[in-house]
């Protein structure tokens, strides 16, 4: 079973990361979780400490394991805290050795696209076999490369097998706001429910509803859901940048 599906024990914490609520993510009870699932918790936690802004944190905790995913988190921290070469060189030793794991491809692939090195990260991420985030991630670069297009047959591809994913409501609601028109009020209201639910609220989903009221031509209410995210995150880049 997919830990991250529907019936999956990793799906709570997996939604709380990229909903942005990094917190929950940390604090979350991994005790009772089946040996299969251990793992990709804690790759989980440990780039949830990553965006919380503590990289040398997460490196750490993570110095003495061997397996492959902890390698790619550690080479993911060290590219955010700006040591890119190091960080690449790694990156690129585990696409030779470990390209079949999905943290490598996940982690690998922000890396490479990060790096400027697009159509690896691309190649990368097209190894996955049917993970979410990997499509959410090719979707993103798609619309970087300004190619709704392709982003949009990336995620009308996911919707027919993923249909209450909420990492596929997410990247369509991306590619709606590229594509304008009807679409910013369909990507409006995943936002929007993401950041006034209790459950789900985050700086994060905030800044992403913000945008979506300034698409719309709704100053106040953006303004009020920029407030609100300060008021969570005063120092938080996104908010402070919109």
């Amino acid at each position: 079973m997919d830990p991250f599906s529907a019936e999956g024990e990793l799906l709570t914490v997996h939604n709380a990361f990229h909903q942005g609520q990094y917190q929950a993510v940390l604090d979350f009870d991994t005790s009772s979780l089946s040996e299969s699932n251990v793992i990709p918790a804690r790759v989980l936690k440990s780039r949830a400490q990553i965006a919380n802004g503590d990289a040398k944190g997460a490196i750490s905790s993570i110095q003495k394991e061997s397996a492959p995913d902890f390698a790619a988190v550690k080479a993911f921290a060290q590219y955010s805290l700006g040591d890119t070469s190091a960080a690449t060189k790694q990156i690129e030793q585990l696409v030779e050795s470990s390209s079949e794991n999905a943290t490598v491809q996940i982690l690998g692939g922000i890396v490479l696209q990060a790096d400027g090195r697009t159509e690896e990260a691309l190649s990368l991420l097209s190894k996955h076999q049917g993970n979410l985030e990997a499509i959410a991630l090719i979707t993103q670069i798609h619309l970087q490369q300004n190619r709704t297009d392709l982003a949009l047959k990336e995620v009308s591809a996911a919707r027919k097998w993923a249909q209450d994913s909420l990492l596929v409501n997410i990247a369509e609601s991306w590619v709606g706001m590229r594509v304008g028109g009807e679409s910013y009020q369909t990507a409006f209201y995943v936002f929007e429910e993401m950041a006034q639910t209790p459950s789900s609220t985050s700086t994060k989903s905030l800044v992403s509803q913000a945008v979506s009221e300034l698409h719309l031509g709704r100053l106040p209410e953006a303004e009020a859901a920029l407030n609100q995210a300060l008021q969570n995150a005063p120092k938080d880049i996104e908010a402070i940048a919109n």
